[in-house]
């Protein structure tokens, strides 16, 4: 590492462009209360500003504070979230919101220390909390505020390593301003969201270029070093669309893994798996068109088949097929889609659900 950044000109650097030109008109600014915050980050977290934007409304309309949050069914948190991803997010959220209900008194503890003990809530999170609600001088270090630090540092530490990021946690410490943490923290993130960029970093509009090592050695690209990398994988499946009486069979997922909790199609490992478990079945299937999802570590490639089982099937005939199945219960199409279900599934039944009634 070759930093000569100085504490006080760097932050006073950031803050003043963050004053001047960073963001003002985000709907989780310009306020203390710390739920709006909390729900901000969480939803930010491996997502896009303008993904999150009408999920952020959306959520706050329905649940306008941590106590209608915490009273609120897991299913129909997970029903508001579908198509943000990573679904332990979620799940977390609520627990956390019990949480502050059931141990704070529906109150956020005010530091970050404690805001770190909630469920879902990493160290990042809580400063991000704790500094902008309670002005807690703490640093942040989330995947921007990581970017823009080793840039300037020129930190070239492994932060795939434990040691190398406790390190990163200490120069992002050191740098902390005595005052003006809000603006000095919203500017770290501006900063990497708007000109410090993976790729293509606007260096010449930077206001801190003159402090920074990468833009000096003209190598910003090569900052953060992290040398893990995540293995993608790949699987495929058949997706079953069992249909009886205007209704589908749908089954929960495991409470760990992808999509955990939500309520999917049950899954085959192959054509042939299922053309032996429905030899005797009643009814006709339709192969929908495949389509591969892509996961932040996963391409899953699912081959939707819709089978139609007659109305005039007894009840007990049914059961027996289901009870073949992963566990689960019938939906209605309209009661399906206020439900958590996985993004691509949501899709494939506002697509072909209504029109195949």
């Amino acid at each position: 590492m070759a930093s000569g950044v100085g504490s006080a000109s760097f932050a006073a650097r950031v803050i003043d462009w963050q004053r001047t030109h960073g963001r003002h008109a985000l709907p989780w600014q310009g306020t203390r209360d710390p739920y709006r915050v909390w729900l901000s980050e969480i939803m930010l977290q491996q997502t896009q500003v303008a993904t999150v934007l009408g999920y952020y409304e959306r959520f706050l309309q329905r649940f306008p504070d941590v106590r209608s949050l915490a009273a609120a069914p897991l299913d129909e948190v997970f029903a508001l979230w579908s198509g943000l991803g990573y679904y332990s997010r979620a799940r977390n959220l609520h627990r956390c919101a019990q949480a502050v209900v059931a141990e704070h008194g529906g109150r956020f503890p005010a530091s970050s220390e404690a805001l770190a003990q909630l469920p879902g809530i990493g160290r990042s999170t809580a400063a991000a909390i704790a500094a902008f609600c309670f002005g807690e001088r703490v640093a942040i270090l989330d995947g921007n505020v990581k970017r823009v630090l080793t840039r300037a540092l020129g930190f070239d530490g492994d932060l795939a390593v434990a040691a190398q990021q406790r390190d990163l946690w200490a120069e992002a410490t050191r740098l902390l301003p005595e005052r003006g943490i809000e603006s000095y923290t919203q500017g770290l993130m501006d900063l990497g969201a708007t000109l410090c960029l993976a790729r293509s970093p606007q260096c010449p509009q930077c206001p801190v270029r003159r402090h920074c090592v990468a833009a000096r050695e003209g190598t910003p690209e090569r900052y953060p070093v992290k040398s893990r990398t995540l293995r993608r994988g790949r699987r495929e499946h058949l997706w079953l669309w069992l249909r009886w009486r205007e209704r589908l069979w749908l089954a929960q997922r495991p409470a760990t893994g992808v999509w955990a909790g939500l309520w999917s199609l049950p899954e085959f490992d192959s054509a042939q798996a299922f053309t032996a478990a429905s030899a005797d079945w009643p009814g006709a299937g339709e192969a929908l068109p495949s389509f591969t999802h892509v996961l932040t570590h996963l391409d899953w490639t699912l081959h939707p088949l819709r089978w139609t089982l007659p109305e005039r099937s007894s009840s007990a005939r049914v059961k027996a097929i289901t009870d073949a199945l992963p566990a689960g219960r019938w939906f209605g199409l309209d009661e399906a889609l206020a439900a958590g279900l996985p993004a691509p599934l949501r899709k494939l039944l506002m697509a072909l659900g209504a029109s195949s009634e």
